[in-house]
């Protein structure tokens, strides 16, 4: 009896399982994000050119973003970013965003699409940093190039201080953003910190990279262990 009344009680208060019982969402979204980095970056003709992820100063993942659309269209998504320290040989522990974007046209349906942003500057990394932006506004913001293509690489570099790629169904190319808006999720922070923390205190004061957090940051590290200076 006392058995059943627990539960029922559970149930009644809308329990959620705290990471002692499973994961939560935060932390799922953080695998999540580790697991497109490492698919994205598994086939080097078709991904990040490995060239301007040595010069980029973060990296921001957002997996899984939903748009959907019936004559207006929305888009939404959360993700995580994480910055280079000063002497760019080591990544930071992750901050997270929102994405949030609108679009116009006659669209019906929805579909999930992964986004990769790779900021490219002292300029752009501050404008991250910050608890909001807009993309193409208040950062200049291009769609990257696939694969070894040095020239692309070279006119992207000195173009933007953001560059962007989506994947949906497989395929991955570079996408424009301009529009979208960027924003720090405080909410989130606290859920993965344990407490309210800004992400710009996340990066600039070195916080410890909670559990969840290491395969990420272990594939960041893998892919680009020391980023190298503009020429």
């Amino acid at each position: 009896m006392t058995r059943r009344m627990v539960i029922l009680s559970l149930l009644a208060f809308g329990w959620r399982a705290s990471p002692a019982f499973g994961e939560s969402d935060t932390e799922k979204r953080l695998r999540n994000a580790a697991t497109t980095l490492r698919e994205i970056m598994g086939t080097p003709d078709k991904s990040i050119p490995r060239d301007l992820l040595d010069r980029a100063y973060c990296v921001a993942i957002v997996p899984g973003m939903k748009k959907g659309a019936f004559i207006f269209g929305a888009q939404y998504g959360k993700g995580y970013f994480s910055c280079r320290s000063g002497a760019g040989d080591r990544w930071s522990s992750p901050g997270t965003i929102r994405i949030e974007g609108g679009s116009f046209g006659l669209q019906i349906g929805g579909s999930e699409t992964d986004v990769v942003l790779l900021v490219m500057n002292e300029s752009g990394m501050n404008k991250l940093l910050s608890s909001r932006f807009t993309l193409g506004g208040g950062a200049s913001v291009a769609a990257g190039p696939v694969g070894r293509t040095a020239r692309a690489e070279t006119d992207a570099l000195m173009t933007a201080e953001i560059l962007s790629w989506s994947r949906s169904r497989g395929v991955f190319a570079g996408v424009s953003l301009d529009g979208s808006t960027l924003r720090q999720d405080l909410g989130d922070n606290r859920e993965l910190y344990g407490r309210t923390v800004e992400n710009r205190e996340i990066i600039e004061k070195k916080i410890a990279a909670p559990p969840a957090a290491k395969e990420l940051i272990s594939l960041l590290t893998k892919y680009s262990p020391k980023r190298r200076k503009n020429s």
